[in-house]
C-alpha cells in the first residue's frame, strides 16, 4: 500500500475544480482510494473562477492532468472545452467528471449513476418502478436523466418549487431523456410541489427521491414530507448526506420505509470517477470510511 504523500516522478494528478472549493471532501475520498490501491495518482483541489475556465482547461491539457471532478459553477460551462461527452452527460447537459485519455478530454456525469448504484447497493430494483422525484435543480436533473436511461423505464413524476426550472426539466426529459421517441405511457409528469400534489404522488410512489437541500446541516429540523405520508415498503432516498440520517429519513424509517442515505450516492459517484480514471474496481469500504471520518471531523 502506497502511503499518502509518497510521490514519485511517475505520479499523475487528478483534481476537483470549482468556485468555491474549500469545502470539498473529494481530496480525502480519492487520495484514500489511490493510497489503498497503490495507484500512482494524487488528488488535489483547484480554485477556478468562472472566467478562468478556458485557461484552466488549457492547463489540464498542457500539464497532462489525468482527470477532473467538476463542481459548481462549471458543470455546464466546461462542455465546450471537451473533445467528447458520453450519452448520459450529453442528455443531462452537465458534466461532473473529465477523463484525459492521451490528450482527448472526455466528459461524464457520475451523479445520477451514483444515485442508482446507491439504491442497488441496498437491493432496491429501480427499473420499471413508480418513482417520485422531489426537486428540479442540478441533483434532480442528473438523477432524472440517469433514470431515463434504464430499461424498462421507471414511471417518473417530478414535483418542483421553481416553475421554469421544473418545466424545462420535464420538457427536456420527454424530448431527449434517453429515447428518441418516448413510448406511449412513458412520458415524465411534472407538477408544482404543494400539499395536494405531494399527497397524491406519495400515495402512488414506490421510491421517493429527495433532491433538494432541505434538511441539510445546519438546518436539520426541516423536511418536505410530513411523516404521515410515508408507507411501509416504500423506499426513501435523500441526496443530503450531512447529517447522515436527515429528519426525512428518520421519519421514513420509523414509518416502516427503507431509508437510504445520500452518503451512498456521494461515495458511489466518486467510485465511478475512480474507475473511469484508473480502470480498477473502487475500494468502496475505504472510500466510505474516508467520507465518514471527514464528516465526523467537520461536525465536531
Amino acid at each position: 500500500m502506497k502511503k499518502i504523500g509518497e510521490i514519485s516522478s511517475a505520479v499523475k494528478v487528478c483534481a476537483v475544480i470549482g468556485d468555491p472549493i474549500g469545502h470539498s471532501l473529494s481530496p480525502q475520498i480519492h487520495n484514500a482510494a489511490f493510497s489503498a490501491t497503490g495507484t500512482d495518482l494524487v488528488y488535489t483541489a483547484f480554485h477556478v473562477q468562472q472566467g478562468d475556465l478556458r485557461r484552466a482547461m488549457d492547463g489540464v491539457r498542457s500539464l497532462g492532468i489525468k482527470g477532473l471532478s467538476v463542481t459548481i459553477p462549471h458543470k455546464v460551462d466546461i462542455i465546450p472545452f471537451l473533445d467528447e461527452i458520453d450519452d448520459v452527460a450529453l442528455a443531462t447537459g452537465s458534466v461532473n467528471t473529465v477523463v484525459n485519455s492521451s490528450g482527448t478530454l472526455i466528459g461524464f456525469t457520475t451523479d445520477g449513476p451514483g444515485a442508482i448504484r446507491a439504491l442497488e447497493a441496498q437491493s432496491v430494483a429501480v427499473e420499471g418502478k413508480r418513482i417520485l422525484l422531489l426537486g428540479s435543480g442540478g441533483a434532480a436533473r442528473a438523477i432524472a436523466f440517469a433514470l431515463r436511461h434504464l430499461s424498462p423505464l421507471p414511471v417518473l413524476s417530478i414535483l418542483g418549487v421553481v416553475k421554469p426550472e421544473l418545466e424545462k426539466l420535464v420538457e427536456d426529459l420527454n424530448k431527449r431523456g434517453g429515447r428518441k421517441k418516448p413510448a406511449p405511457g412513458s412520458l415524465v409528469k411534472g407538477d408544482m410541489l404543494d400539499d395536494s400534489s405531494l399527497e397524491e404522488n406519495m400515495a402512488e410512489a414506490e421510491i421517493i427521491v429527495h433532491a433538494t437541500p432541505v434538511g441539510m446541516s445546519p438546518e436539520t429540523g426541516k423536511t418536505l414530507v410530513p411523516a404521515h405520508l410515508f408507507r411501509e415498503n416504500q423506499v426513501v432516498f435523500d441526496v443530503v448526506y450531512n447529517p447522515r440520517e436527515t429528519r426525512l429519513l428518520k421519519e421514513a424509517r420509523e414509518s416502516g420505509a427503507l431509508a437510504v442515505s445520500g452518503l451512498g450516492m456521494f461515495v458511489n459517484q466518486a467510485a465511478i470517477q475512480f474507475e473511469l480514471w484508473t480502470g480498477k474496481p473502487a475500494p468502496m469500504q475505504v472510500m466510505t470510511r474516508a467520507v465518514e471520518d471527514a464528516l465526523y471531523s467537520a461536525n465536531k
